[in-house]
């Protein structure tokens, strides 16, 4: 990693990027800090201090802080992540997007521009119900008028579309990934300080010295061991074997090659998590932005199991009811997600056609069952090391109440993009390499 770096600074064109990259994200965290005009940012503060939980946790992780600030970036790349799943979603019900997916470039860059519209549309609709709900408690400093409510949801709009633009110029201009490094700078952003709350909380208040010690050591072997099993499930690949069979065309012979079809254990990333955690988390945001108070009822018991702040506490164990039911949703988003972006059928016509097979299964049918077959065997086994990596910070938290901003998601989110750029700079090493030699 550090010699790919040290050979990306050599180079003008690789060491321009990076450079320009660091200018971007240096505005990304700039624009965190700036508030958003006419709001009370103590009150915010007060606020979220007493509703703090996972929900908006979770949230304020992804907005590097911006969320908590109240900053004209508070909205932040959020709304661009939830357009790009619904546009997903879409293109698999949607038989005209579909066709575009198909048409290469030009089709892209069609999708690509309606994700930019659906982007702006999410974010007017989120800054409205943040600048209303908020603002009727006391958000807006003085007697707010309409004008000071327009105020905030453009600049919470705006800072929504600067975020998506400045992360597309990063995709063009930078190292690429733009959208999953700003995600990901906001999340590391984050992390000294919830390092810190680890320090305080279980090293700095030990009883004793050795206490301490073991303390600081067993934080540190944890975030290691999550952080390993991250890039196994991250680069673990089950690869299925293809041949080729052999054409005469005149005196040539083509084909016979042999290759092989990847299948990533974790075939869905961390989408089954982040659909699975939103959709625990709902009930509760919306609950909160209403003004429900909790009480005995069923729902605030509902809405207790659903706090993930509650599950693995000895002194709660009718809340982990919450935890079984979060497991069972990653599972199914896992498989959910994995069915509308590989289709064994497709994906076996393909190889029939180009007369490729996989050796001890016939074309076909056969073929596509033994896909199928293989293929729910590798999700169950992503699906359950997601869970472990999702669930590790959550035990620690109910048992221990070590409850900070970035878990299994935000570990997941930083280790597969790091090493995706890393991929992404040694490929512009590469390019510019070839650009050498044809210029030689």
């Amino acid at each position: 990693m550090l010699q790919t770096l040290r050979n990306a600074l050599k180079a003008k064109e690789v060491r321009n990027r990076l450079l320009f990259t660091l200018v971007m994200l240096v505005v990304i965290r700039f624009g965190c800090q700036l508030p958003v005009p006419g709001v009370d940012r103590t009150f915010f503060k007060s606020w979220f201090e007493q509703h703090s939980g996972d929900a908006f946790n979770f949230f304020d992780a992804f907005t590097g802080g911006s969320f908590l600030n109240m900053s004209v970036f508070a909205l932040n790349i959020t709304p661009y992540i939830t357009s790009s799943i619904i546009m997903q979603l879409m293109t698999i019900a949607i038989p005209k997007l579909e066709e575009m997916q198909r048409d290469g470039e030009d089709g892209r860059k069609k999708i690509a521009a309606i994700t930019r519209y659906v982007t702006v549309g999410l974010a007017l609709i989120e800054s409205s119900a943040m600048a209303i709900g908020f603002g009727r408690s006391g958000l807006l400093a003085g007697d707010a008028v309409a004008l000071d409510y327009i105020c905030v949801i453009a600049a919470l709009t705006g800072g929504a579309a600067f975020i998506m633009w400045i992360g597309e110029q990063i995709t063009e201009h930078g190292v690429g990934n733009g959208i999953s490094i700003v995600l990901t700078i906001n999340i590391i952003s984050r992390m000294p300080n919830d390092l810190k709350v680890l320090y305080d909380q279980f090293v700095k208040n030990a009883d004793t010295v050795t206490m301490s010690v073991i303390a600081a050591i067993v934080i540190i072997a944890i975030i290691l061991a999550t952080v390993v099993l991250v890039i196994l499930l991250n680069d673990g690949v089950r690869k299925i074997p293809v041949q080729y069979a052999k054409k005469m065309q005149g005196r040539k012979t083509f084909g016979g090659n042999s290759t092989h079809i990847p299948l990533k254990i974790n075939t869905a990333g961390v989408i089954p998590i982040i659909f699975a955690s939103s959709l625990m988390q709902f009930p509760i945001v919306i609950s909160q932005l209403v003004g429900y108070q909790g009480g005995t009822g069923v729902w605030a018991q509902i809405l207790q199991g659903l706090n993930s702040n509650n599950w693995f506490n000895p002194s709660l164990p009718q809340y982990n009811i919450g935890l079984l039911v979060y497991i069972l949703l990653v599972i199914f988003f896992a498989y959910f997600y994995t069915s509308i972006t590989f289709n064994p059928l497709e994906v076996s016509n393909n190889m029939k056609k180009q007369g490729g097979f996989i050796p001890g299964i016939r074309p076909g049918k056969p073929t596509t069952d033994y896909l199928n077959n293989i293929l729910n065997y590798v999700i169950f086994i992503g699906a359950v090391g997601l869970v472990l990596i999702a669930v590790i910070p959550i035990f620690f938290n109910g048992m221990f109440g070590a409850n900070v901003s970035f878990g299994g998601t935000s570990l997941i989110i930083i280790v597969s993009v790091i090493l995706e750029t890393i991929k992404q700079i040694e490929s512009l090493m590469l390019v510019r390499n070839y650009k050498g030699f044809l210029n030689a």
